[in-house]
């Protein structure tokens, strides 16, 4: 396996310009002191995901938090987890939510942001007080200043920067807090409807599996910072013939949520597994705000029906370390030729209606960055940025998307590509014929997608067939864009 890459960085120093971090604290003090840390856990070429710990050194129990700080003009806070946000020009707010407002003495709550830019928080506040304790920072012109431009970069991962303050709801069920990967594998085999677990800071190594099911009323949470860090260091033992948990065998995966549905997976990180997060006969699972790295395989897959879920501002890279060709970013569905273990309804892999929203894909996703299979339908892939850099081409992988699914809506995407790599086209389609018969990779719209081909790719949007698809045929929107193509945009008719 190769080393864990997400190393924090302390921007403390840099919040304060000072070269010290947030956690000057009187040696005494009646009541609650808190000090805030701010850690950047990943970056990329236009943004980067922080941490935000509240810590109380003080000797009583603080009952609510608000955290505020600066972000210099050309950078915003894209999305963020685990706290009320709002904002004037470029002075952010973040209040605790209903769950993790209380701040023991020697304990720490935390909260986490993406931005979009590279600049780093300023002026920051914690109840008032600074960051780091002492008297609150001197005003900055930019408290009061307007809404400032949007920034150079599209954000990534994130949704918009002018979308409504994300909030954590309140825990229906039990709240289990863990530090270690004996505590995450109780919780996981205990987990009850509406429970939320939650994860400290730290590296959990272990084969994390639930077979818990959460319900549409009481969902299951299990949250924590991008520092919390799962990984799987098997495989081990004999595997039976279609994967299932069973006694003596690790299947590798870094998180496996089997028979598992209705499960809120936010702000954690899987690295250095076989694969990353997997979801078998799991539907209505969501997985938001996640950092997949360094798999030997895919990153993470909807699979065994595995219908009606949502993965949206995440960051996936790295993966196919050990096999290239099976290193997708996104897998949703399964071939064909696997339908035989994972076609448990009707004989088909039914993993329909999975969105695909708001996520860095890439770089150095060695496979396809979205591997659409046949059989599944329905799906949506929105706003999403896909980085080609490092894709393989091995096992036909030689596009940001292979579409066999049915019926898909492709849009406001960016993709680009730049050496090394194989690359052909963006967008495929493929026409596999299976039993029960589908129309598969028919009736899928691709409409305002941003192409960036590198010189190397010929289409932006490739459609391999439209005889296999009469009545239900693909469409491609005069919307989208390419550059750098060496043929064009398309090669059927654009509508307009």
């Amino acid at each position: 396996m190769r080393p864990l890459r997400a190393a924090a960085v302390t921007l403390a120093a840099a919040l304060l310009g000072a070269a010290v971090p947030y956690l000057l604290t009187p040696a005494h003090a009646a009541g609650p002191v808190l000090t805030v840390t701010v850690t950047q856990v990943s970056t990329w070429s236009s943004g980067y995901g922080a941490d935000v710990t509240i810590t109380n050194s003080g000797d009583a129990a603080a009952t609510g938090w608000t955290v505020e700080f600066d972000l210099p003009a050309g950078t915003t806070v894209s999305s963020s987890w685990s706290a009320t946000r709002t904002q004037t020009g470029q002075r952010y707010r973040f209040v605790n939510v209903s769950w993790n407002g209380t701040v023991n003495p020697g304990a720490s709550q935390t909260f986490g942001f993406n931005a979009a830019g590279l600049g780093l928080p300023l002026n920051c506040t914690v109840n008032g007080g600074a960051c780091g304790g002492g008297p609150a920072p001197s005003a900055s012109p930019s408290r009061t200043a307007g809404p400032s431009a949007s920034p150079s970069a599209p954000a990534s991962p994130s949704a918009s920067p002018s979308a409504s303050p994300t909030s954590t709801p309140p825990p229906n069920g039990p709240v289990v807090d863990v530090a270690t990967a004996a505590q995450l594998t109780s919780a996981l085999n205990s987990a009850v409807p509406g429970a939320v677990i939650r994860l400290a800071t730290g590296t959990y190594r272990g084969a994390f599996t639930t077979t818990r099911p959460g319900t549409a009323s009481l969902p299951i949470t299990l949250t924590g910072p991008r520092s919390a860090v799962l990984i799987n260091d098997g495989p081990s033992g004999t595997a039976p013939s279609c994967p299932q948990p069973t006694a003596g065998w690790d299947s590798g995966y870094g998180l496996w949520l089997f028979n598992a549905p209705y499960w809120k997976l936010d702000g954690f990180t899987v690295a250095e597994s076989k694969k990353g997060i997997v979801l078998d006969n799991s539907h209505h699972v969501t997985i938001s705000n996640v950092y997949v790295h360094h798999t030997e395989d895919e990153g993470v897959h909807f699979r065994r029906s595995s219908a009606d879920g949502v993965i949206r501002d995440s960051v996936i890279e790295y993966t196919g370390l050990v096999q290239p060709g099976y290193g997708e970013g996104v897998y949703l569905g399964s071939a064909g030729s696997n339908w035989a273990c994972h076609g448990n309804s009707g004989g088909v892999d039914r993993s329909d209606r999975v969105q695909v929203l708001n996520n860095r894909i890439g770089p150095y996703v060695a496979a396809e960055h979205i591997d659409v299979k046949e059989g599944t339908f329905s799906g949506v892939i929105r706003g999403n940025t896909f980085d080609g850099r490092g894709i393989s081409g091995q096992n036909s992988a030689d596009s940001w998307i292979d579409v066999k699914g049915i019926g898909y809506v492709i849009e406001n995407n960016t993709g680009t590509f730049a050496s090394p790599g194989t690359f052909v086209n963006g967008y495929e389609t493929h026409n596999p014929t299976t039993t029960p018969a589908f129309l598969n990779g028919c009736g899928n719209v691709w409409r305002g997608n941003s192409s960036n081909l590198g010189g190397v790719g010929q289409y932006a949007i490739r459609i391999t067939s439209t005889s296999k698809c009469a009545g239900n045929l693909n469409v491609v929107y005069a919307s989208n864009t390419v550059t750098s193509a060496t043929v064009g945009l398309t090669n059927i008719a654009v509508t307009p």
